[in-house]
């Protein structure tokens, strides 16, 4: 049976967020920066990396870039914006050599897809295992807790020129988080995500040999708390 996550990320994806873009990706980039002993020639892993733009800004800033994705449609996109390496590969089965990366990310909410927690918590430990010792670890997940607090369940909106209609709602148990976008013709895409707490995601990182050195709620820096917009965490392999 074929997972939501393997037909939704195509060209039409992109056109339903094009609030995300360069500027935004280059936010968090310096960000990340900001955190880490960055130097140049870093090799740097982004899982998940989509269309390219973490690691446009990733070369800008003179890492060395290897970027992995799912989506052929996605990688071709990436492709337009940068010669570095690009991989397709599910995350839960990382073709990548064990502790060769000095930064390895995973942003934008490119994770709780899966329908267990075991998946999760292996795909964490996969990424975190490509790590060399002393490396560095991010990742850029939602905040359920304000999912949780002010889910929408219901509205229209316009989006890249189209009309779309938004629908909303939890699962029974709480744990996920489930969003139905239709277009004016009629095409519907799903989203289905695991609602982890800031709490669990150091839990679980923590189980992979992370010991997490920094948290913010946004792209600026903010303080990770019940009411920021993000929950970001940047970890050190132990």
């Amino acid at each position: 049976m074929t997972e939501w996550f393997e037909e939704w990320f195509g060209e039409e994806y992109l056109h339903l967020y094009p609030h995300r873009d360069e500027a935004d990706a280059g936010r968090l980039l310096d960000l990340i920066r900001r955190s880490v002993p960055w130097q140049a020639h870093w090799r740097v892993l982004d899982v998940a990396c989509g269309a390219g733009r973490h690691m446009r800004a990733i070369t800008e800033a003179e890492g060395l870039p290897i970027g992995l994705d799912l989506s052929i449609s996605l990688l071709r996109r990436a492709r337009e914006v940068t010669s570095r390496p690009l991989i397709r590969a599910d995350m839960r089965r990382l073709p990548i050599r064990p502790g060769s990366m000095h930064l390895t990310l995973n942003l934008f909410t490119s994770f709780g897809y899966f329908a267990t927690d075991e998946e999760h918590q292996d795909a964490l430990a996969g990424m975190v295992a490509t790590l060399q010792q002393g490396g560095w670890f991010v990742l850029d997940f939602l905040n359920a807790e304000q999912v949780r607090a002010h889910l929408v369940p219901r509205e229209a909106s316009e989006i890249a020129g189209t009309t779309v209609e938004i629908t909303r709602r939890l699962s029974e148990d709480g744990r996920f988080v489930r969003k139905s976008i239709t277009t004016r013709e009629g095409r519907e895409f799903m989203e289905r995500v695991r609602l982890f707490s800031a709490g669990d995601l150091r839990r679980m990182l923590g189980a992979c040999g992370l010991r997490i050195g920094q948290s913010y709620g946004d792209y600026a820096g903010n303080p990770l708390d019940g009411s920021s917009a993000r929950t970001i965490l940047i970890g050190q392999r132990q």
